[in-house]
């Protein structure tokens, strides 16, 4: 097995904290998740995460306006020169302290960021042929306090600069005779946002206690004058000197006055306020938190935060609409190149949502688990996938776009498992309401509730691959409830284990159900033999999960003590173990007083699951790491780090210097707690820690991993999110019985003899993917049946695995369905004896054939409907200009019956 794996996607997280963008085109917006960005394609319902990571949280992120670079800034000013089109990180850069915010101008020459009370304006990289990407032009001081927004005039030429001290400050980005800087006051609170008009220098600033203010200026931009020459290298040599002594020049510095002198302010640009305005009239005050201005169309949108949001079209500030989309806080808003659709993000929730606010629909609605994800399950055919969380929500994904396509709210309490039936409809859950429930993926309802006689909290779920015996395990009355899928009643309750029960699975090929328990024992029970144990093993220390091998011979089992055994479950023999407590490499807590050594002693894996074809098994806990191990030799093969984000608690083996005091740890002491300043220490099992806590770090951990059915992709539920990492084919070259002769020019003879099936052969022992595909391609349609007859049967199924790979993308939909056909109608037989090897490569071949059926019968459908309405349309003409020769009258307008044929065509189209 080849472990090329990649990072492909992040899934169940859609936003964090920051700022969103649109890109250029007005068609896809980034959206900051955690430390990594995603991309929502909201043309083509798509999304996509980057592979690449910030250290910490990011908190800003500025789009070039030409779409083709992004800086991202985390939570310590840490930043990234990230390109959009290679999705790779181009420079690294520190700016030492916290950024609140980062804009470039709209001539992309420049960008301007701002910390503390001044803001710093860099040369923009690109432009440019620099060692260092990040150049510093100038810098600006003005404000007293922590400076908040930025916006540019559409020339380029200024900017204007909010601050928490209820001042906005407007510089030139060059100096200008008549504009170096400008103080605006007239607000009572902290400035939220400041907008520039389009082509002018008139300014609207917005506070945080909901007041905006309309600056007029008496200059337009045509009227600003370059400063003389003499004057402009004056300021540059005093510049210079101070600079002297410095490591790192800070460029020309700007410092601005909030009352000059008369004489300073003489011939200078002049702002008066014409106009101010309240957003919240009738007294229902909260805090303003967010605002975007289009300044093509003059709309402007507003955030509160209680989830309410405002449009308004200025300078007259008539109001157009008022909405409320949630009950939390609007953390940021985003407005589209051409005015139509409207981003907001709510960091309380993690909700996305897209707004087309003239036709007031959602075009983009999206929401993760509000707290961590506990369990998720991949379909049979590896399309969707289902995912259980502590907020009581179920999800479920599509790998392909990246989206949750429906989400189930019925349980009241936590979702502790989710798995899926043979069938791939039925999704079950199991919770801590003392309910497991099925829901139906046709109609996207609850169909049906399995309940105990007396109220228990199921931990652990498992279907029979039959889909017909569902089974919960309990953990309050350690007993295993059997239910009947058909009928929904209870059949029968499974007792003999003495502590809870933590994990429950069913063997793929019988109908065997294994459960594991806190009492050191997993037990067998053979579901046909009238309820009776069938075998029972015991352990060294507490079993926490259990796992059947694909074709069911071989039972993996985990214990507290960190060790994995694999069993013989037959005649109840262990033939293997690995011990991989040291495997998982614990990271130590900040408020732990013990070593991460120490601590890793009492750790152990939570979670397993075997690779599609069985030769694996995956293992994660609580750590950053997951582990994967050859299950034959039992060796770790490889080990992937899930996340490098220390926004995180426990990604550091060893804790931060620079935080250890002579008393310990600085995040042992409470800032401000009085006279009891030590921090109380959590108790031993708390999954999340006190949310109380002035610090909340949710801690690193990997709660439940799956391998995809196509055996491309595994999938891991952490407390980042859903990580999804794919099989990466391109990265190696895996040849297979490869000879001297077998080299492309060879290849390439053969075909141009027309002697296919050899260059088939010799295409697939060279193993390079492009030139497999440039062999099949130029076979003729008329020659596939016969090749396909003289194809050995060893290369049959590696023609498989390759059509379904090659369905996913190729537009060659029917020519490879042909060969598909030909394959499977003449090498079935032999291909069902092998049956349990090649079901990864069926069910990856049937998910790609089942994603095109599904765009093509789509496509199909609204064709049929065009056509029909099309041919209505003209029968209607027909009629009308027949009665129009007949009356001898004009031609009549007949549109208005368009929307009666359209009704009619809709009822037909509805009826069939």
């Amino acid at each position: 097995m080849k472990f090329a794996y990649r990072f492909s996607g992040l899934l169940g997280t859609v936003y964090r904290r920051g700022n969103l963008s649109f890109t250029p085109d007005g068609n896809s917006l980034i959206s900051p998740v955690g430390n990594r960005i995603s991309r929502f394609d909201l043309k083509n319902n798509k999304c996509e995460t980057f592979p690449l990571a910030t250290r910490l949280n990011i908190v800003c992120v500025g789009l070039s306006p030409d779409g083709s670079l992004a800086i991202l800034i985390d939570e310590e000013g840490a930043a990234l020169l990230v390109s959009l089109i290679g999705k790779c990180v181009i420079h690294q850069f520190h700016f030492q302290k916290p950024v609140h915010s980062v804009s470039f101008s709209p001539d992309g020459k420049k960008f301007v960021i701002t910390k503390d009370h001044v803001a710093l304006m860099y040369h923009a990289p690109g432009k440019r042929r620099e060692f260092n990407a990040f150049v510093l032009d100038k810098t600006y001081y003005g404000p007293y306090d922590e400076t908040t927004c930025i916006d540019w005039t559409d020339d380029s030429k200024c900017f204007a600069v909010g601050s928490k001290d209820m001042s906005t400050w407007v510089f030139g980005a060059e100096r200008w005779a008549n504009l170096i800087y400008y103080a605006l006051g007239g607000h009572k609170d902290v400035i939220v946002a400041c907008f520039f008009e389009e082509n002018s220098l008139d300014l609207y600033t917005i506070s945080q206690d909901a007041a905006l203010c309309v600056w007029q200026c008496d200059t337009e931009l045509d009227g600003l004058k370059p400063m003389p020459r003499k004057d402009a290298a004056k300021g540059n040599s005093a510049a210079r000197n101070d600079d002297e002594f410095l490591e790192e020049s800070k460029g020309e510095e700007i410092r601005g006055k909030a009352n000059p002198n008369e004489q300073e302010a003489r011939n200078k640009v002049k702002y008066s306020r014409v106009a101010k305005y309240f957003f919240n009239k009738e007294g229902d005050f909260n805090n303003l938190t967010s605002a975007a201005y289009h300044k093509k169309t003059h709309l402007l949108v507003t955030g509160f935060a209680s989830g309410i949001f405002h449009l308004h079209e200025l300078p007259d500030f008539n109001l157009i609409h008022s909405l409320s989309i949630s009950d939390q806080r609007i953390a940021s808003i985003s407005i589209n190149s051409t005015g139509d659709w409207i981003a907001f993000g709510c960091s309380g929730l993690g909700q996305l949502l897209v707004w087309e606010w003239q036709s007031e629909s959602y075009v983009l609605k999206q929401q993760g688990h509000f707290n961590s994800m506990v369990s998720l399950a991949y379909s049979p055919d590896g399309q969707y996938i289902a995912t259980g969380g502590e907020d009581g929500k179920v999800k479920v994904w599509n790998t392909s776009s990246s989206f949750c396509f429906v989400t189930f709210t019925e349980h009241s309490s936590g979702v502790t498992a989710v798995t899926f039936t043979s069938n791939g409809y039925v999704i079950l859950s199991a919770s801590l309401d003392g309910t497991v429930r099925a829901f139906d993926l046709h109609r996207y309802r609850n169909f049906r509730t399995f309940t105990s006689p007396r109220p228990s909290q199921f931990s652990c779920l498992a279907v029979d691959s039959s889909g017909e015996i569902v089974s919960a395990g309990s953990q309050d009355s350690f007993e295993i409830f059997i239910w009947s899928m058909q009928t929904g009643r209870l059949l029968d309750v499974l007792s003999g284990h003495e502590g809870p029960i933590s994990s429950l699975s069913f063997n793929p090929m019988k109908c065997v159900l294994a459960s594991a328990s806190w009492d050191k024992t997993v037990k067998l029970w053979d579901m046909l033999d009238s309820w009776r144990t069938k075998e029972t093993l015991i352990l060294n220390s507490d079993v926490l999960v259990v796992a059947f091998r694909p074709d069911g011979q071989e039972l993996a089992v985990a214990a507290l003590n960190g060790e994995i055994t694999f069993w013989d479950h037959e005649n109840a023999v262990q033939v293997g173990s690995i011990q991989g407590k040291h495997d998982l490499q614990m990271g130590r807590k900040e408020l732990d007083k013990i070593t991460a050594k120490q601590a890793a002693k009492g750790k152990s894996f939570t979670t397993l699951c075997y690779s599609a074809d069985g030769q694996s098994i995956l293992a994660g806990g609580l750590s950053k790491f997951v582990c994967i191990y050859n299950v034959k030799e039992q060796l770790l093969m490889k080990k992937f780090e899930i996340s490098c984000n220390f926004s995180l608690d426990a990604m550091e083996e060893y804790l931060d210097r620079r935080k250890m005091t002579e008393f310990g740890s600085m995040a042992l002491f409470d800032e401000g707690g009085g006279g009891e300043d030590a921090v109380a220490i959590p108790l031993p099992g708390v999954k999340r820690g006190d949310m109380s806590y002035r610090h909340f770090k949710p801690e690193i951990r990997v709660t439940c991993l799956r391998f995809s059915p196509t055996g491309r992709s595994w999938a891991a539920t952490t407390t980042e999110g859903l990580l999804i990492y794919s099989l990466d084919s391109g990265l190696i070259f895996d040849p297979f019985d490869l000879d001297i002769d077998i080299t492309p020019d060879n290849i390439r003879k053969k075909l141009h003899q027309k002697e296919y099936t050899v260059a088939i052969i010799m295409a697939f022992k060279l193993n390079e993917k492009k030139l497999i595909q440039e062999v099949i391609e130029a076979v003729p349609s008329s020659e596939v049946d016969v090749i396909c007859s003289s194809l050995p049967d060893l290369y049959v199924e590696k023609m498989l695995e390759f059509l379904a790979s090659a369905l996913e993308t190729s537009c060659h939909l029917e020519f490879y369905l042909i060969w598909t056909h030909k394959l499977l109608m003449l090498h079935g037989q032999k291909l069902k004896t092998r049956s349990v090897k090649l079901l990864p490569v069926i069910q990856f071949l049937q998910k790609s054939i089942q994603r095109h059926f599904e765009g093509v019968s789509k496509l199909c459908e609204w064709n049929i409907y065009n056509i029909k309405y099309a041919l209505a349309i003209s029968q209607q003409r027909g009629m009308k200009r027949l009665a129009d020769e007949t009356s001898g009258g004009d031609e009549a307008d007949f549109d208005s019956d368009s929307d009666y044929l359209m009704q009619e065509v809709n009822k037909d189209k509805f009826s069939s």
